[in-house]
């Protein structure tokens, strides 16, 4: 029998899992490197910010994968846009509709707050997750150029 999913708000306890969750993502990606203290800095910021969430999905009391996301003000549409800041579960839970579940819950997040587009950037060399963008029907946009210039 299959354990149910749970979306729930994170909490300051699940902090270090999703540290450990974001680990391994950014050793997936070219441009970032894991640093935890950075990581649990940044994930407390979303926690405490009123235009940001974090998302748990929880199956059998474990911590299975969340997502974050925030508000932005978007000009193009003249109105908010939310930017899925990471989506990540832990291999063990993959391929089971978890991902999904919790993109739907950040959309229905965002929606919520005036929102009107969802967007994320993904790592060019991530083949399987933009095979699974795609596949939910999200659109490959031709902003693929993206700077970053650090303090």
């Amino acid at each position: 029998m299959t354990e149910a999913i749970r979306i729930r708000p994170a909490a300051e306890a699940d902090l270090p899992e999703l540290v450990e969750l974001l680990r391994q993502l950014f050793e997936l990606e070219q441009d970032f490197e894991p640093d935890a203290s950075k990581q649990q800095a940044g994930l407390s910021l979303m926690l405490e910010s009123p235009f940001a969430e974090l998302l748990v999905a929880e199956c059998g009391g474990r911590v299975a994968g969340f997502c974050g996301v925030q508000l932005q003000i978007s000009t193009a549409m003249g109105s908010y846009a939310a930017q899925i800041e990471d989506l990540v579960l832990h291999p063990e839970f993959r391929r089971r509709g978890i991902g999904s579940r919790l993109l739907d819950a950040a959309g229905a997040w965002a929606k919520q707050r005036g929102a009107r587009r969802l967007q994320l950037n993904c790592d060019d060399q991530n083949l399987p997750a933009m095979r699974f963008y795609e596949a939910r029907n999200w659109i490959r946009t031709h902003l693929f150029n993206y700077f970053k210039f650090n303090f």
